[in-house]
């Protein structure tokens, strides 16, 4: 099974909606993950529909016993957080503010605190027509995306349904859920925009993939709305050698597909057309049926 991972340098781009459009187009059995736990929205341009939930439970949170706490203050001393404040002569802890370290734990002389699962999200398994979609909400405020995102990927690799073809719509930037999501992929397609900001975090998550040797390729999106800086960053990829394998073009088909909750490819547009053809370079580079 082929992975292939759509990621961004930077938001906004259009890399969800370029993943749900080559979902549509392929004919072949595949398996679905949307690795931006922080913000999933793959499932509204898919109609997901939920088969079931399951808690994630990616941290430990300090829990103090009131019972058995001196109120000696020295948790509240040495935690470097702020999390843990002394109220009524017994120590309390803010589970927002805890990163769950385990010093308060292990400072405690009446063993008053402990280390206890803290709920930071939701993980879903949904169907879609294009194949089952593995998803999930990280909870504000919580860490261990990277985790949650390892999870999305297990799950959707568990599947029962044998496919061709993992297609994974990954978080924007270069941070931990880009490098989770990167990590034991076959191939990434960048999305990315002509300007200068674009420009810049391209070659930042072109730099940081290379860590993970995957495959990688460049579809630039919004292409003719500043040809100028499409051309540099035409330049700048044939410079890194990685393969430009698609140009869309700015189409209000786009956007009143995604508005109307649908892949562009439903359309026959020059969007959609477009997307079409960086689908076929895909399919033969990664020698996909």
């Amino acid at each position: 099974m082929i992975r292939l991972a759509v990621i961004s340098g930077k938001g906004g781009t259009g890399k969800t909606m370029v993943t749900a459009g080559l979902a549509a187009l392929n004919p072949r059995p595949q398996l679905l993950a949307d690795c931006d736990v922080e913000a999933a929205n793959l499932e509204l341009l898919l109609s997901a529909r939920q088969v079931h939930a399951t808690p994630f439970e990616g941290a430990e949170t300090a829990s103090i016993d009131p019972d058995r706490c001196w109120g000696c203050g020295r948790c509240a001393e040495l935690c470097r957080f702020g999390a843990i404040a002394i109220r009524d002569v017994v120590a309390v802890c803010e589970p927002r503010d805890c990163e769950g370290c385990g010093l308060c734990e292990r400072v405690c002389p009446s063993g008053a605190v402990a280390l206890v699962p803290r709920t930071s999200g939701v993980v879903y398994q949904s169907a879609t027509d294009c194949g089952p979609l593995s998803h999930a909400q990280l909870y504000p405020g919580n860490g261990n995306s990277g985790l949650m995102v390892q999870t999305v990927k297990r799950q959707a690799e568990r599947s029962a349904d044998p496919a061709d073809l993992l297609l994974i719509d990954g978080p924007p930037g270069t941070g931990c859920p880009l490098i989770s999501t990167v990590s034991g992929t076959d191939a990434v397609l960048v999305v990315t925009e002509p300007s200068l900001a674009g420009l810049h975090d391209l070659r930042r998550v072109i730099g940081v993939c290379r860590r993970f040797d995957p495959r990688i390729f460049v579809l630039i999106n919004r292409w003719d709305l500043d040809r100028e800086t499409a051309a540099r960053i035409e330049a700048e990829c044939a410079t890194l050698k990685v393969p430009v394998v698609g140009r869309i073009p700015f189409d209000p088909a786009v956007i009143a597909a995604v508005r109307a909750g649908r892949p562009i490819t439903t359309t026959d547009s020059p969007g959609s057309r477009a997307l079409a053809g960086c689908w076929e370079a895909l399919r033969r580079e990664l020698s996909l049926a």
